[in-house]
């Protein structure tokens, strides 16, 4: 009979980090194909942005379809999209920083309101809560618990 193999928990992460290192190296690598062979496309009129819009439009169509997604978004928000996927096409860098830039902004609004939403929020335990902490204190029993 052959004995378990035993591995140790730091042998066991780094195994998980490479394999997350290579996934992520690979997704950049296809990444990095994609943008070089849709760029080629573009250029060469097999792909306009009336292409890319419909693919979109499609490639949501069919998400709805198979039940991935509850529906298929706006024709405003799918535009949108399509216009994300062209700047890269387009190599359009100072659109690429700007929007970049923009969605920072929009990150850092949004953990401020959290933020703020976390300071101001009051929670209130139930009764049997706060008469156990009461008991557990040593104090009388309503005596207004505050934390």
């Amino acid at each position: 009979m052959a004995m378990p193999m035993q591995i140790n928990l730091e042998e066991l992460l780094s195994m998980l980090i490479a394999r997350v290192d290579s996934l992520s190296f690979s997704d950049e690598n296809q990444k990095t194909r994609f943008n070089i062979l849709a760029r080629v496309l573009y250029r060469k009129g097999l792909l306009t942005d009336q292409d890319v819009v419909d693919s979109v439009r499609e490639e949501h169509r069919i998400l709805k379809d198979l039940g991935l997604i509850p529906e298929v978004p706006s024709e405003e928000n799918l535009k949108t999209m399509a216009e994300s996927i062209l700047l890269w096409i387009r190599g359009d860098v100072a659109a690429i920083r700007k929007s970049m830039e923009e969605y920072d902004k929009k990150m850092r609004e949004l953990a401020m309101q959290e933020a703020q939403a976390q300071k101001s929020r009051i929670e209130v335990a139930p009764s049997s809560v706060l008469q156990q902490i009461d008991r557990m204190s040593g104090k009388k029993p309503g005596s207004k618990l505050i934390i």
